[in-house]
């Protein structure tokens, strides 16, 4: 027992403590490695696409509340100048919605199903 210690009882062999490096296939590695990359950069794409996708669906959103406060703009003029716009002549005698409250309820869907639909982390 030259080249051995006891310590505590215990037999000590000299060398690296912990685990023995596996001897592993350097192509097997390689291939993992490949495979590992292939798959990264297949996560980055569709992360991309669903950042795109939201983008877009948020610009439409935005355009089509843009229009419908221009419609509130003109109708506010309207007002200003003592004409009753014949929307709200309707609305206040609550005949058929107007078409900004259904425009409205259409945005606040989309936006709600942005929000809740696509969630990808």
């Amino acid at each position: 027992m030259d080249d051995s210690k006891v310590a505590g009882g215990k037999v000590k062999k000299p060398g690296k403590r912990g685990r023995k490096p596996a001897k592993i296939d350097l192509k097997a590695k390689l291939e993992r490695s490949r495979q590992s990359a292939r798959e990264c950069r297949a996560r980055k794409k569709l992360r991309y696409q669903y950042l795109e996708e939201l983008v877009s669906s948020r610009e439409r959103a935005i355009c089509a509340l843009r229009e419908e406060l221009d419609m509130y703009k003109q109708w506010c003029t309207a007002m200003d100048q003592g004409k009753i716009p014949s929307e709200i002549k309707a609305l206040l005698s609550g005949e058929e919605p107007s078409k900004p409250q259904q425009n409205s309820n259409k945005i606040a869907k989309a936006v709600k199903a942005d929000a809740n639909g696509h969630n990808l982390w």
